[in-house]
């Protein structure tokens, strides 16, 4: 049984993310998601609460086959230690994914395999640019699983985000 490793902080989780989680799914018997930065919501830059993200995630990969695990990580600003603590939040795992420069280093300097991999669509497809959509009252539902359009719906989600960009922009 080999059990992947996936975080980000998918404000919001995504159609590149979840390329990603397949592609994960294709190496692997199960799948962890980490939700990062669980801490951080309300602002422009993380405008979803982990239990959104949660929401978001779960309910995404239920169209895909798979055993997978949600689990929010916060934030402990002390690189030299995030490993293990992402190791005591999550189920075991035997390797992680990501392209984060310093997420790479971390793992591997705690010895845990690391695997990277291609970005997908990665112009459209990335979680600023998606929010940008949102503020300004543009099209991003197709960049994004049908249910976190529902989710970011249920949450109203989008006014939100216009809200907290008013408020920051001042």
């Amino acid at each position: 049984m080999t059990r992947g490793f996936y975080i980000g902080r998918f404000q919001p989780y995504h159609d590149g993310h979840h390329a990603l989680v397949e592609q994960i799914a294709e190496a692997v018997d199960e799948v962890v998601l980490g939700i990062g930065s669980a801490g951080d919501s309300h602002t422009r830059r993380n405008p979803f609460t982990a239990g959104e993200r949660v929401m978001m995630v779960t309910k995404a990969l239920e169209e895909l086959d798979i055993t997978s695990y949600v689990v929010p990580i916060e934030d402990l600003n002390r690189n030299s230690v995030w490993v293990s603590h992402v190791q005591s939040m999550s189920p075991r795992f035997d390797v992680a994914y990501s392209n984060n420069p310093l997420v790479v280093r971390l793992f591997e300097e705690a010895g845990v395999e690391v695997r990277q991999s291609e970005m997908f669509n990665r112009e459209k497809l990335k979680g600023s640019e998606i929010r940008e959509r949102m503020i300004a009252g543009g099209e991003w539902e197709p960049y994004v699983p049908d249910a976190v359009v529902d989710v970011i719906g249920e949450v109203d989600g989008v006014e939100r985000i216009q809200r907290v960009d008013a408020v920051d922009g001042e």
